[in-house]
């Protein structure tokens, strides 16, 4: 079921990019020959906003998001397994918070227009609150995974240990 999860995810993300692409084009085009699609623009940034969501959720799946490690990396493999546990509370505090705001943001613009697409703005602002809420649920997952093996094989829940020795990184 959760690989089932994983592929609809990475589908419908996919799929979000093809149209925004796909959109822009023939907007580009149609413009050039004088019929511009007005609304093109806004459908665009409203799937933007969800493509975002759901492509931050998978790098979190995969570890893929940016982190400045270079001092945490240093760490003994528990202590650094115990700092990322608590920054991942702390991040799923951030999102959750983030979830409930975007909630209460999607409420507020029910009834405001999206540009000249007649479309609500809610539908551009529940992208917060939904994304956040998977952003949230797969972290709860790996700190959960990452608490569970703490004693045995303690791993960091932000980033992939390193494939190259420190006597081999490059020293500033």
């Amino acid at each position: 079921m959760k690989s089932l999860y994983v592929k609809a995810e990475a589908v419908l993300a996919t799929t979000l990019l093809a149209v925004i692409v796909l959109l822009v084009f023939l907007a580009g085009i149609s413009r050039w020959f004088g019929y511009p699609l007005v609304w093109s623009v806004d459908v665009a940034q409203l799937l933007f906003a969800w493509a975002s969501f759901l492509g931050a959720d998978l790098a979190l799946r995969k570890h893929a998001h940016i982190g400045i490690d270079y001092l945490v990396k240093r760490l003994p493999a528990r202590p650094r397994a115990v700092l990322d546990i608590l920054l991942a509370l702390v991040v799923l505090a951030f999102l959750l918070t983030m979830a409930v705001k975007g909630y209460q943001l999607t409420m507020l613009n029910l009834e405001r227009q999206f540009g000249d697409s007649g479309i609500s703005y809610a539908f551009v602002t529940a992208a917060v609150p939904v994304g956040c809420l998977l952003l949230s649920f797969t972290l709860l997952g790996q700190t959960v995974a990452a608490i569970g093996r703490l004693r045995r094989t303690p791993r960091p829940i932000f980033n992939t240990p390193s494939e190259v020795p420190l006597a081999e990184e490059v020293m500033p």
